[in-house]
């Protein structure tokens, strides 16, 4: 087994390309599913969320608002580090975890972890990470048209994250995506043949794809 991580900013396609990994044969670990079960009622991470940010952001069911949850953490630095502290050891445990089970099989491993560049990749043993990067413009565009969110959103949003530059220098394979589907498409497979060559032993240079 080799773990590939995956990451790119908000709006730049990640999760697409990430489904598009799974179709070629990719066995995914998403660390944003692991964190919402981590906030599941009844888990740690949700009796301490309740603690630090109040009832304000729990639904009438219980459940953590997230939508609530976010508008608190990206318009308060501090609040979002007490927010972190509280969720990142658990969803590391859960992939350290989860990829520990996989260890003794042969398969190409995709996680997808938003935060890579922020937390280091250096905490997970991954043969390589890919991103997937697309203009800010371009990704600000597609979150106010495909998931309505507001412009101020996006900006507080893309402001909690680490910048372009960073992302990309953590990476040994970028995609570029601001093209078609189709395009899109090819890059993927592009890529995934990066990972089969890393699943054999071939360490390829770091190179860009569009």
């Amino acid at each position: 087994m080799i773990a590939v991580g995956l990451t790119g900013g908000i709006g730049s396609g990640k999760s697409t390309v990430a489904s598009m990994l799974v179709a070629h044969g990719a066995i995914l670990v998403d660390a944003d599913a692991i964190a919402r079960e981590a906030l599941e009622p009844g888990r740690p991470a949700w009796r301490r969320v309740r603690e630090r940010f109040g009832e304000s952001v729990v639904a009438p069911d219980g459940a953590i608002d997230r939508a609530r949850l976010a508008a608190v953490v990206f318009s308060d630095v501090p609040a979002r580090e007490d927010l972190n502290a509280i969720v990142h050891p658990e969803v590391e445990a859960e992939i350290a975890r989860r990829l520990a089970e996989l260890a003794s099989g042969d398969g190409i491993v995709v996680v997808d972890i938003p935060l890579l560049a922020e937390r280091g990749r250096g905490r997970y043993r991954l043969a390589g990470v890919l991103v997937v990067d697309a203009p800010p413009e371009v990704a600000a565009e597609r979150l106010v048209s495909l998931r309505g969110m507001a412009p101020a959103e996006v900006e507080a949003r893309m402001s909690a994250q680490a910048s372009r530059a960073e992302r990309i220098a953590v990476a040994d394979f970028v995609i570029l995506n601001w093209g078609s589907m189709a395009e899109l498409s090819l890059m993927v497979g592009n890529a995934w043949a990066w990972m089969e060559g890393l699943a054999g032993g071939e360490r390829a240079p770091s190179r860009y794809h569009r």
